[in-house]
């Protein structure tokens, strides 16, 4: 068996997994009907207007608005007919499907409190105040993001390693943590989607009824032009801010000096996120993958940082020097208490911890249970059938297979499932209307791995905030990559681009069920 057939059979057990997993564990009981189209809407609009007022308007943390659009779906769903045990079925299996990311997001906390301690992230932020310019910055983050994602093959490892690392780097430049936390973006979101190694890039083709290497080869065209835009937009914004004057480069040297006087700053520190990377690059599952990554950190925290301040967090005061065993464990579950003479080394530096994650371990819990219940009760695929009525074309698939992945990503909030349900949903129109699955595969990348960012309550989004320390304002205007391209996918369909239809010889292959 060739390589290709190989990734191929991959993909179609991949597919069988997620469908049994889906399918296997809620079946919808035979008496209860299929809801309304407006019963789905009021599910719809009640989230978006109770998120959209408790956070705007009243500030408050999403958890308790979304919980309250998780009650309203469940009146919904009883009025359809479903019994309470039906739908607290739906919002488990809802939660056991982001199960992985909170994991992912558990351990992430774990690591960079373990990483703070050992002196990795403040060496990489030394080392990266050093060699990077205010003028080349935001280029460099783009492209150091964009080779970490596409050999490793996610977007949250790059952003928990060099993107973390990127963000004190601009705050020692004097560069605005909005432009930078986009740049990070662009480069984690363009390999995320382009990597043969990401799970995303693996599962669209998979859905769609194509193979990666077909799905890969066809994204590149859209993806770079995408990209290219990006990167044009930080490399004009970066040097313009660098040469405002508005830069003050001598807090580098400041924090530079704190940094090396609080930790001890070795090259050696720099191996944790090289073993995470190397550990999926060489196709390690992520959790094993950063484990590796944590375990590295608390063997180097007692070897390099004999010299460092162990505060007591109640009185602020040395409760010893030097770290032992007892304090990788403390900063594991506590992140680490940073008390140097330099506010903006402290506010930096003070963070990681199982404990810090548990916001957005509670968040993307309640995200889920309503993303259960949609899933579960078939709500959004009545909107969406309702949509399909009114499509008659080929770039009206697309347009409408990417409305239907960002609204997934609203009210499923769980990147995986922004490809799941619309991929299942669309692939038999797509054959019907002899457009090629490699269109419907990219439509799914471009709008719901790139999307899953521009919304806080998305899985994605909760990780983005607990792991760079950022507020969804601070990031999201700044998206370029991930407003650009959905957009340019679009544009693209028009021309025929990132819109094919098929041969004749394909359409039979696809009316088969193979792979095209």
């Amino acid at each position: 068996m060739s390589p290709k057939d190989k990734k191929n059979t991959a993909n179609e057990e991949l597919a069988e997994i997620i469908i049994k997993t889906n399918e296997g564990k809620m079946g919808i009981p035979e008496q209860v009907r299929a809801p309304y189209l407006y019963e789905a809407i009021i599910s719809f609009v009640a989230i978006v207007i109770i998120m959209g007022v408790g956070i705007v308007v009243f500030h408050a943390d999403p958890h308790i608005p979304m919980f309250i659009g998780v009650v309203v779906a469940a009146l919904v769903s009883m009025k359809i007919g479903y019994k309470w045990e039906d739908i607290e079925g739906m919002m488990i299996h809802g939660i056991s499907m982001a199960m992985q990311a909170i994991l992912i997001l558990s351990i992430v906390g774990m690591m960079i409190g373990v990483w703070l301690l050992s002196g990795t992230i403040p060496t990489m932020i030394y080392y990266g105040l050093k060699l990077l310019s205010p003028s080349i910055f935001l280029i460099a983050t783009v492209l150091i993001c964009s080779i970490t994602s596409l050999a490793t093959g996610t977007s949250w490892g790059t952003m928990g390693t060099m993107g973390l690392a990127l963000i004190g780097i601009a705050q020692g430049i004097g560069m605005p943590i909005g432009p930078t936390a986009g740049a990070i973006l662009a480069g984690a979101y363009f390999g995320d989607k382009l990597s043969p190694l990401s799970d995303t890039t693996n599962l669209a083709p998979a859905m769609a009824g194509t193979d990666v290497f077909t799905h890969v080869k066809y994204m590149i065209k859209a993806t770079f032009l995408a990209y290219a835009i990006a990167l044009i937009f930080f490399g004009i914004y970066g040097y313009t801010h660098a040469t405002s004057g508005n830069v003050d480069t001598s807090q580098a040297a400041e924090i530079m000096k704190t940094i090396d006087g609080y930790f001890n700053i070795n090259p050696v520190l720099l191996l944790p996120p090289i073993v995470v990377i190397l550990a999926i690059a060489f196709k390690i599952p992520a959790i094993p993958g950063i484990t590796l990554g944590v375990i590295v950190g608390a063997i180097l925290a007692p070897i390099f940082q004999t010299d460092i301040q162990i505060f007591d967090p109640d009185t602020l005061k040395v409760d010893h020097i030097g770290a032992n065993f007892g304090d990788i464990l403390n900063a594991a579950m506590n992140g680490l208490l940073c008390n140097s003479k330099l506010d903006s080394v402290n506010s930096l530096l003070t963070n990681g911890g199982l404990i810090n994650m548990a916001s957005s371990i509670l968040m993307t819990i309640m995200a889920m249970m309503f993303g259960g219940i949609m899933e579960g009760t078939r709500q959004l695929e009545t909107i969406v059938n309702q949509l399909l009525k009114v499509v008659k074309s080929g770039v009206g698939l697309i347009i409408a297979t990417e409305c239907t992945c960002i609204a997934s990503n609203a009210i499923m909030p769980e990147q995986y499932i922004s490809i799941l349900v619309p991929g299942r949903m669309y692939a038999p129109a797509y054959r019907k209307a002899g457009i090629h699955p490699k269109s419907l595969s990219n439509a799914l990348e471009s709008a719901g791995t790139v999307t899953s960012c521009l919304i806080p309550w998305n899985t994605c989004g909760v990780y983005i905030a607990t792991t760079l320390g950022i507020t969804a304002s601070t990031w999201i205007p700044w998206a370029v990559f991930n407003y650009t391209m959905p957009i340019v996918t679009i544009a693209l369909a028009f021309l025929g681009v990132t819109c094919t239809k098929m041969t004749k010889e394909e359409q039979e292959k696809a009316n088969a069920g193979e792979l095209v």
